[in-house]
């Protein structure tokens, strides 16, 4: 199945149906003067909640940009026979979608029909870094509400299994470049994983390997503890990085010491440019933080909606 994926992955074209020329920082200046405000506040009051709120925001903006552009399809429910991007299998474990709705509820109370719920998840995720440690940047807004959600569409979305050239290839397909590619995956110091996400690693990696040798003997055999192959514990897994609730540069000293847990992430030392940046990031938090925004801004202008959906989960 997940080789299957990949194949899959590879040979659908991502067609960038606008690079955001549309998009603009001041947008909503004279039409929503206090979005920035309110949504920060759903967020933070979501996040006290619940600590996991802010990884499952960016993995969700991620998801929602990598397919069909930052146009909130992901936000969309399945409907009759139209089984939607959510109910797709790599979107089976997103979460805390009612955060949108709750800044969308309080953006429609106050400024009706004018705020996209693409803007919003745009947003939501910028203040989910923040929120955690991580940088600020100015979010351009102005993206619309796409109309078309497909499960079958998630298949290009870039695996944890995936090799280093076919995550060049992922991303440059979405004109984002190599540097795009190692700051982003970044992303990966908030949250949790499933045992399905790295259970190759750990068992029957290969004919000569039965534990990928990339991975540290002792991580290796901590995540064989928490992810065996029978009486495996109901959504069993680990976190992405000890730190999972701080936005920091954990993640790629871990990938230095042989500790990256998707095969995804062990791949970024497989080319020397990507390794380089590796090494620059764990060396320097402030280059990961500027290379982050700057790969956001870029990633989250990838646009591709026609409307400003009144209700986030269907279209108008």
């Amino acid at each position: 199945m997940a080789v299957m994926v990949t194949f899959l992955n590879l040979i659908i074209i991502f067609s960038v149906v606008s690079t955001g020329k549309s998009l603009s920082l001041n947008y909503y200046e004279k039409s929503c003067h206090d979005l920035e405000y309110i949504v920060l506040k759903t967020v933070t009051d979501a996040t006290a909640r619940d600590k996991t709120v802010p990884a499952a925001l960016l993995r969700m903006h991620f998801h929602d940009c990598f397919v069909r552009g930052c146009d909130a399809s992901v936000l969309l429910n399945s409907k009759g026979k139209n089984k939607a991007e959510k109910d797709g299998p790599p979107n089976i474990s997103l979460h805390a979608f009612y955060v949108i709705d709750e800044a969308k509820k309080a953006l429609e109370a106050k400024c009706p029909g004018v705020v996209s719920c693409a803007d919003i998840l745009a947003l939501a995720a910028r203040d989910a870094v923040y929120l955690s440690g991580g940088p600020k940047w100015n979010v351009p807004k102005g993206r619309k509400d796409g109309r078309t959600s497909k499960a079958s569409e998630t298949r290009q979305l870039p695996a944890p299994t995936f090799n280093i050239s076919q995550l060049q290839q992922s991303f440059s397909q979405r004109a984002l470049s190599v540097e795009d590619l190692v700051a982003l995956s970044g992303g990966h110091t908030l949250g949790f994983s499933h045992c399905s996400s790295f259970q190759n690693r750990i068992q029957n990696f290969n004919a000569t390997h039965d534990v990928d040798p990339s991975l540290h003997q002792s991580f290796a055999a901590k995540l064989k503890s928490i992810c065996p192959l029978k009486n495996k514990a109901k959504n069993a897994g680990t976190t992405m990085d000890p730190s999972a609730t701080n936005f920091d540069n954990t993640y790629y000293k871990l990938i230095l010491q042989q500790k990256g847990l998707f095969s995804s992430d062990q791949a970024l030392l497989d080319s020397p440019k990507t390794k380089q940046l590796v090494s620059k990031f764990a060396a320097s938090q402030k280059a990961f933080f500027d290379a982050f925004a700057k790969s956001m801004i870029k990633m989250s202008s990838i646009n591709g909606g026609q409307e400003v959906r009144k209700d986030c989960r269907k279209i108008n």
